[in-house]
This record gives structure tokens, sequence and C-alpha cells, in this order.
């Protein structure tokens, strides 16, 4: 047999593989732009140069879709950070200013941050798509945050605080910079617009001066 004849599986064989991939992308695209209610599989399709069929074949719904574009693009972050963690030699000051210009990097200035805006549009409307956001997103988000805020006063480097509550310090101006990005921003006066890394490194020093341990007079 030919080389030329052999060729035509070896391109139909790297094109399948590379078919969940350009659905993810796909998906998160029009979940952005148009909202979970608004995104219809077929538009996916269409996007991704597949038929409606062959996106079922990976993923048996729109739910199933929606799940797999948060874990591909958010929830699988939380093993790296975890890693990050574990290994970090610094003090606690600095691996908090670190991780939240990690989350930027690798979840804020990306298309994934507007699927956080998208869950709190239509919770009310979607509490299964809710449901899996808070198991796969947000718990382990709080628990990522509970840790490394143990881990300074542990070292003394943070005074005792309520850990339940002092997680949504930080998580706070990253909601924020996600809700001005996908809102305002698009529309607001050049000279009124915010740099994202100032703006995380000025609440990040603002945080931090209220939870760091000081020496007894």
């Amino acid at each position: 047999m030919s080389a030329a004849s052999t060729s035509p599986p070896v391109r139909r064989a790297r094109r399948k593989e590379a078919r969940p991939g350009e659905l993810l992308e796909a998906a998160l695209e029009l979940f952005v732009d148009k909202g979970f209610a608004a995104t219809r599989v077929e538009e996916v399709a269409a996007r991704a140069g597949v038929s409606k069929g062959t996106l079922f074949l990976y993923f048996p719904s729109k739910e199933e879709l929606f799940k797999a574009v948060v874990r591909e693009t958010i929830a699988g972050r939380f093993t790296e950070w975890n890693d990050e963690i574990q290994s970090f030699e610094g003090d606690t000051a600095s691996l908090v200013r670190d991780l939240m210009h990690s989350w930027w990097e690798r979840v804020g200035q990306t298309q994934a941050a507007g699927i956080t805006k998208l869950v709190m549009s239509e919770a009310s409307l979607f509490p299964e798509i809710a449901s899996f956001y808070q198991h796969e997103v947000i718990t382990p988000g709080h628990q990522l945050i509970r840790r490394v805020l143990q881990r300074g006063i542990d070292r003394r480097e943070f005074r005792p605080m309520d850990l339940d509550h002092a997680v949504y310090s930080l998580i706070a101006p990253m909601i924020f910079l996600i809700m001005w990005k996908h809102s305002l921003a698009p529309c607001c006066p050049r000279d009124e617009s915010i740099d994202p890394l100032r703006f995380i490194d000025s609440q990040a020093s603002l945080l931090l001066e209220g939870m760091q341990l000081r020496p007894a007079a």
C-alpha cells in the first residue's frame, strides 16, 4: 500500500482527537457571549465545524457540555494551585500575592472568567448548574484560600481570624474584576479603566495589612 493511500485515515484520526477540544472552545465562547439559556447545541457544533450528532457523541446534553467546559477551564486548576501551595517556601503574604496574580493569569484574564458571571446571572434559572459550580469551583476555592490563611496563622504571620468569612475578603476583589471585565469595562472611558494587576496588588496590600500579626507593644 502506498504512503498516499494511508494518509487520509491519519488525518481523520487526528481530527477525531481534536474534536472534544474544539467543541469545548466553541462552547466556552458561546456560553460567555450569549449565556447558558440562549446558547444552542447546534450553534456550538456549527462553530466547531461538526454536526449536532457528533457533539452528542462526546457530550450527551448541553448541561454536560457546560460541566466539561468548567472542568477544563477552571476546576482543573485547583490541583496545580494546591501543589504550588505545598511546595511554596516563602512567607504567606507573598503566597497570597502569588495566588491572586496566578488566578488572574490563568482564569481572570481569559474567557473562562465569563463563566462566573454566567453562573451568577442564571443560577436561579438552572439550579443544577449552580449546584455543580458550587461543588466544582466554589467549595474547592474556599478550601484552598482557607488553607493559605491557616498557613499564615500557624506560622504566626497572620493574626487569628474567622476563616469561614475571611476567605471572602480574597474572593471579593476577584469577583469585582470579573464583573468589571464582562460588564462595564468595554464601555468605560479610557481614563477610568482599571489595570487588573495594579488593582490586585492594591487589594492584596490592604487585606494583608489587616491580617498580619504585629508584635505586642
